[in-house]
């Protein structure tokens, strides 16, 4: 096999690596955004039902107590509005940090090793 042959031969495998790298890469796209599309309805419709829900109940516990225990129920609510917002924004920040494209940069990391020379 001559000198050309063989760089014909491994510039067709390079080429043929990077084709497969991404495919690979467009599928996690196409799934990161069919994923994130799902999230984001499901955020808002989670959001603004529960926001409705949250705030009809508290007019309504309002309401329901002595005028003199208002003012005390009125603050114990937003305390408990403002613990649970923050546990969910704990939860969101959570998972938003998942790592994007970690199939393909492994893939890549892989490639990356098994091309450096060996001694």
């Amino acid at each position: 096999m001559s000198l050309i042959q063989s760089a014909q031969a491994l510039l067709a495998t390079v080429l043929g690596l990077a084709r497969t790298r991404l495919e690979l890469l467009s599928v996690e796209m196409q799934e990161l955004l069919a994923r994130l599309v799902l999230i984001m309805i499901g955020a808002v419709a989670a959001i603004l039902l529960a926001a409705l829900a949250l705030g009809v109940g508290a007019v309504a516990l309002i309401m329901a107590v002595p005028p003199e225990h208002r003012v005390a129920v009125s603050a114990g609510l937003a305390v408990a509005f403002l613990a649970a917002a923050a546990i969910i924004g704990w939860a969101v920040r959570r998972e938003a940090k998942e790592r994007p494209f970690a199939a393909s940069l492994t893939e890549l990391e892989r490639d990356a090793k098994a091309l450096e020379p060996r001694e």
